[in-house]
């Protein structure tokens, strides 16, 4: 049986033996650019969003040694234009460069001479099948006469492309000798056009920079940051997710906080589909996607503390979204000039969500508020991200216990010394000091902004999760006002009404700043 060199269907086959939402919609796009000059096409996304099962189904839709029409004839690519004029019709190569990584690394094989392991696999299985196009070791002379013998050119579909740039990435010359082996299949004019009818290649990052370029410049990309017409494919839509909730009874609302992680134009929200299946076959909603992901230590980039990078991560975590700029980001894992490459190395990992429009990054969820949580034990942080934590905690402790002058000295140390705003002029800065300042509650609490109630909408309520001891917290922000107007606020609007629900206590907490006393004020009752 051949691994690389039209291996059949049998991957998609067991795909679909399983729960399958229906993504056979991508065949068509990579239909639309089969023999043009748009043929090369390269998907980049996080890890556990699809791209294995993506590759496998291009596999078993394009291999001419299978027939899939059965696997296809009642998919959606089953009702468009083209789907049996490209229908088992090509040679597909089909790698998983982490394959061969692993192999070498388990063989003590340096990782500069993969490239080469690589397209002498291919064409040992090539040999197999039509042994008098082999010619020697030339790769591509090889495969053009394949062509010229069968009158079928090939489809490559190459999942974990960067995988090698990742492994080897203080391997200057490793990395050289692979870019060097996808431009020979990629960029090479006496080959490309004859020989390639098109490419999916799918990884982590986009094609490594070299300067302000792409290092394999024919591709066309479409990086998580901007996925265009391949959003939809990037992961499970909110209608797709809505469906897996409604057939396996599962809440839909509690699918979006844990898993609901990227906003596109095109699509709306995009899911976690490794998570989403998870949480659906378990029936219980959970963090599942870091439990797989080998992803560098997030703690690493974190202590790089760029630009204050560390405020900018507990910023996030209380809920803010940041400015970054992420054009300058190459695309890979050992360059970074400051505090926006390391942010985008994370939007790339899934650790962040990217909002293209507005410029900014956030913490898509709650099963990835999770990973950053791991961060809150002072770990491996700084002294001043250690004072924050400590000063945070015992605010937490001084509000449950009602001590309403600690209360409100500790947020005026926290947005003196920690962190302030560059405009404290509203209640909105009022709001990000007072999130910033119960930092250390995320890990107890699930924080929930703008509660609508029966008469208005509760600033901030922090609900204790189901693991946790402590009362709720109801938090109502002045400014300029009187805290004791705040919780009467509360109470008038009948707040609470909207956790009944919850058989708990519940902390109410009026918070205000005098802005010609400059300082803070706050009143504590429970209930």
């Amino acid at each position: 049986m051949r691994s690389y060199l039209n291996a059949g269907n049998r991957g998609f086959q067991e795909i679909l033996q399983s729960e399958y939402v229906d993504k056979t919609g991508l065949i068509a796009l990579i239909n639309q650019t089969v023999g043009t000059m748009d043929k090369l096409t390269c998907v980049s996304r996080p890890r556990r969003f699809g791209k294995s099962y993506a590759a496998k189904m291009l596999c078993a839709y394009y291999d001419c040694s299978c027939d899939s029409r059965a696997l296809f004839d009642d998919k959606e690519i089953g009702r468009t234009e083209g789907y049996l004029t490209h229908l088992n019709q090509y040679h597909v190569i089909s790698l998983d460069i982490t394959g061969f990584l692993s192999a070498a690394l388990r063989k003590g094989i340096p990782l500069r001479n993969v490239p080469n392991r690589i397209a002498d696999a291919i064409l040992a299985e090539l040999g197999q099948l039509y042994p008098e196009c082999v010619t020697g070791d030339d790769f591509t002379e090889s495969l053009i006469r394949c062509v010229e013998k069968t009158n079928r050119r090939f489809i490559f579909i190459i999942d974990e492309w960067d995988a090698l740039i990742r492994e080897a990435k203080e391997d200057v010359a490793a990395q050289r000798c692979y870019l060097n082996l996808l431009r020979e299949w990629f960029k090479n004019n006496s080959f490309t056009p004859q020989a390639v009818a098109a490419v999916y290649m799918t990884g982590i990052l986009p094609v490594k920079k070299e300067g302000s370029q792409s290092a394999i410049s024919d591709f066309i990309e479409y990086p998580i940051l901007d996925p265009g017409r391949f959003a939809a494919f990037t992961g499970f839509t909110e209608d797709e997710v809505r469906g897996l909730c409604n057939r396996y009874g599962m809440n839909f609302e509690d699918a979006k906080s844990w898993y609901d992680g990227y906003d596109f134009p095109e699509t709306g929200a995009i899911y976690n589909p490794y998570s989403v299946m998870q949480a659906m076959k378990r029936k219980k909603f959970g963090s599942y996607w870091q439990k797989t992901s080998a992803a560098e230590s997030l703690m690493t980039y974190i202590n790089m503390d760029f630009d204050g990078l560390q405020e900018m991560v507990v910023r996030l975590i209380a809920g803010e979204e940041i400015e970054v700029k992420t054009d300058r980001f190459e695309n890979d894992f050992e360059t970074f000039q400051n505090k926006d490459d390391v942010l985008t190395l994370l939007i790339h990992l899934g650790y962040l969500s990217g909002q293209e429009e507005q410029g900014t990054v956030r913490i898509p969820n709650e099963e990835v508020r999770i990973e950053f949580e791991r961060i809150l034990d002072g770990t491996g942080g700084t002294p001043r991200w250690i004072e924050l934590l400590g000063r945070s905690r015992n605010l937490l402790e001084d509000t449950i216990a009602g001590n309403e002058d600690a209360v409100a000295s500790a947020i005026e140390k926290i947005r003196d010394t920690q962190y302030a705003p560059t405009f404290y002029n509203d209640e909105q800065a009022l709001r990000y000091v007072v999130k910033f300042a119960y930092i250390a509650a995320v890990d107890q609490y699930l924080k929930i902004e703008e509660l609508p109630s029966g008469r208005g909408i509760a600033d901030v309520v922090y609900l204790p999760k189901q693991s946790s001891p402590l009362p709720a917290l109801i938090i109502e922000l002045k400014w300029n006002r009187a805290s004791e107007g705040a919780v009467r606020q509360i109470r008038e609007c009948h707040y609470p009404a909207v956790l009944q629900g919850y058989g708990g206590e519940i902390v109410l907490v009026g918070i205000n700043y005098d802005a010609k006393k400059k300082e803070h004020s706050c009143v504590i009752e429970r209930i």
